[in-house]
């Protein structure tokens, strides 16, 4: 694969940026072709058993009001009468749709066996701020200009990137589920938004543990969303200790059929091609591309289960970007005093139109929790969606959230921690944020 540079400073001023994404409609041909792919019918694209016109190399489209490019690999001996896999390969931060197909779409090229249509589209200053959604606008559009020409399986479309580029592949995976069947993201963070992100896609995760660019704090979070949206078990998956020069694959249990979430740590640094055994990432070396292939290639030509997600959110790892605090606040209840419950607001992200907010109870007292009940009131406008690790009354105006079954314990000087996303500017954090217990 080509050499990436990781360009330190560029990448993380764009994490503190986090640019959100807006939705975007498809229209009816595209959108209608992909909802019966999670109908239970395989539905034939309109390239089906047409002499394609489209052929390997740089293309230009209109998107949005711009023209925009990309760079389409057709595999060799294409049959237009066989559906093919099509894979979206992003670019990170100052990279190219040039960089990603020399590199042969993250190493996968070459194990596809003539399988899969690669695409490889250029972002707007190298870059995928998604401003308003144009990014994911261009997404819809390449995909409806090849369905329209090529013969694709509708069941099997995914998406994948580093740095920024896995910000992007994440944002596919939030704001179109019903279109995009996987996604792997390599030391990704919320940098395109997420509009939606409460539908099951299968995910798979990569990030160095010692990320000097974008934490793996920022890759959890993201992995997480996926944990809770497909129904896993929640779980702290093992990662390799510094200087191990080895990484860790973890398979999540619990997941709704065919809705896979798998987590890869390694001991590195923020790079898409470490290497097991060597501080040096290496391109023909790395173990990604063959495990991102083995990912990609397990789900069989047919359609995803159709049901519903479930009503509820399973207990998981809290998508935070920071772990909960590990050491006692400064003003600690002498002995002998009763338990004292405290909760504090944070805004963890935003997008238009939504955002996503954690709340910590702690315990400063010294004797332990049993039960507690957090109370808030949401400013106007704002609305929760989904909540998870505990239990809510109301989802706006005047809130209050109770424990789960399973974190209402908290021992002296412990704390917890329950997040939510919701509709509405997240700007303006709610009022009367107060703990009591039990």
């Amino acid at each position: 694969m080509a050499k990436r540079t990781p360009l330190i400073s560029s990448i993380a001023a764009a994490a503190m940026l986090l640019a959100a994404a807006a939705g975007g409609a498809l229209s009816s041909s595209f959108g209608e072709t992909a909802q019966a792919s999670t109908n239970g019918t395989l539905a034939a694209t309109a390239g089906c058993g047409k002499a394609p016109t489209l052929s390997s190399g740089t293309r230009t489209i209109s998107s949005g009001g711009q023209n925009r490019s990309y760079i389409l690999r057709i595999p060799d001996g294409y049959d237009r009468n066989r559906p093919y896999r099509l894979i979206f390969g992003f670019h990170w931060l100052n990279g190219s749709a040039n960089n990603v197909a020399s590199a042969g779409y993250y190493g996968l090229l070459p194990l596809s066996n003539n399988s899969t249509i690669f695409v490889a589209p250029q972002g707007i200053d190298n870059g995928w701020a998604n401003t308003n959604g144009r990014d994911l606008t261009l997404f819809d559009d390449i995909s409806r200009q090849i369905e329209n020409d090529l013969c694709v399986d509708t069941s099997q479309r995914f998406a994948l990137g580093w740095s920024y580029g896995g910000a992007m592949s994440y944002a596919v995976a939030c704001a179109r589920p019903n279109i995009v069947r996987a996604v792997t993201v390599i030391s990704g963070a919320n940098l395109s938004g997420c509009n939606g992100g409460t539908q099951p896609v299968a995910y798979f995760g990569i990030h160095g543990t010692y990320d000097s660019v974008l934490n793996i704090s920022m890759g959890r979070s993201l992995r997480d969303t996926f944990v809770r949206n497909n129904g896993c078990t929640a779980q702290s998956p093992r990662e390799p200790s510094r200087g191990s020069l080895t990484h860790i694959t973890t398979t999540y249990s619990g997941c709704r059929e065919g809705y896979p979430v798998q987590w890869a740590a390694f001991d590195g640094d923020h790079t898409p091609s470490p290497v097991d055994g060597s501080g040096s990432p290496n391109d023909s070396r790395t173990w990604t591309s063959g495990e991102i292939w083995r990912f990609f290639s397990q789900f069989a030509s047919t359609t995803p289960p159709t049901t519903a997600p479930p009503t509820t959110v399973p207990p998981t790892t809290p998508p935070v970007t920071t772990a909960p605090p590990t050491t006692p606040p400064v003003t600690t209840p002498p002995p002998g005093e009763p338990g004292a419950c405290t909760a504090t607001y944070r805004t963890v992200n935003t997008w238009p139109g939504g955002f996503q907010a954690e709340v910590t109870v702690a315990n400063n007292g010294a004797t332990t929790l049993n039960g507690w009940t957090v109370r808030l009131t949401l400013a106007s406008g704002q609305a929760i969606s989904s909540l998870w690790n505990g239990v809510n009354t109301g989802t706006s105006g005047s809130v209050s959230v109770r424990n789960a079954d399973y974190n209402g314990t908290v021992g002296a000087n412990g704390s917890t921690t329950f997040g939510f996303t919701a509709t509405g500017n997240g700007a303006t954090a709610p009022s009367g944020v107060s703990c009591t217990s039990p």
